[in-house]
């Protein structure tokens, strides 16, 4: 009776350390998904907080740019010796103030791209202070004709100019490298090659080597480019072919044509050039 009663306290002390081990466990995993969380949050926080404070930086330069402006509009309009003077610091003032805005308006882009928030919001934001800058690029382009017209030349407005323009170019030339790039690598994408031959051509060629096809260092320069969007079509020029290549059955037909002679078409180019971009068909 008393071995009973010690096995079964024991039994009850074992579930309940069990049970509080589970508890304490538990607790663990709270506090640390509390601070996993917390530490998100805190994040995000930081992430907006930045990025406000950018947002703050840019509308301010804004408001600068515009008081300058409106400090120009009254000189050029008005009389006085020092008026060239007064234009050059306010249209230096300007040009700089812009470039800045620029360079906070790419930091802002990166930070949104780094950071974990999706808001559609805060990049319609960010589309809108660019905006913002390319309406003062054309207005400086309208002052520096109103300027023109009057006699009036600032070579810091004509820099001011060049440096959008170098801007513009600049963008331009990376667009046009970025579309050949694409254009390069999609011309490699959908290139193949094709060879017919007989049985000692394609040796001769060490295209066919010991009875196995492309094994070695084979002629490459006695195949035809293609590219596999356009050309479907292949005229063999034999009454006896067989393709050595390997080619899923479903992506292509062989069939005579007048003379009797066969020519291959390739139904579906995807899955044909699939296995392998060199195709090798032996004819007599």
């Amino acid at each position: 009776m008393k071995k009973l009663l010690f096995v079964t306290v024991g039994a009850l002390l074992l579930t309940f350390t069990s049970c509080k081990q589970d508890k304490t466990k538990v607790n663990l995993e709270k506090v640390e998904q509390s601070d996993s969380l917390q530490s998100i949050i805190s994040q995000k926080d930081s992430d907006i907080n930045d990025m406000m404070g950018t947002m703050n930086e840019i509308q301010e330069g804004f408001r600068q740019i515009n008081e300058a402006e409106n400090r120009v509009n009254i000189v050029k309009d008005g009389e006085g010796a020092d008026k060239k003077s007064q234009l050059r610091q306010n249209i230096k003032f300007i040009s700089a103030t812009m470039q800045k805005n620029r360079e906070l308006i790419g930091k802002l882009r990166q930070r949104l791209a780094n950071s974990s928030l999706k808001g559609t919001q805060l990049k319609a934001t960010i589309d809108n202070l660019v905006k913002q800058l390319d309406e003062k690029d054309q207005q400086l382009q309208q002052l520096r004709a109103e300027l023109d017209a009057k006699d009036i030349h600032i070579s810091e407005l004509d820099e001011t100019i060049n440096n959008l323009n170098t801007n513009v170019s600049n963008l331009t030339t990376a667009n046009t490298q970025n579309t050949q790039t694409i254009n390069s690598q999609d011309a490699q994408l959908n290139t193949a090659w094709y060879v017919f031959g007989t049985k000692n051509e394609l040796k001769e060629q060490r295209i066919v080597e010991g009875g196995k096809v492309l094994q070695t260092n084979f002629n490459k320069n006695y195949f035809t480019k293609i590219d596999i969007r356009v050309d479907k079509n292949i005229k063999l020029y034999s009454k006896s072919v067989k393709i050595l290549t390997l080619h899923p059955s479903s992506s292509y037909t062989l069939a005579r044509d007048a003379n009797k002679q066969y020519e291959l078409t390739i139904t579906n180019p995807q899955i044909f050039w699939s296995t392998s971009k060199y195709l090798v068909i032996q004819v007599k």
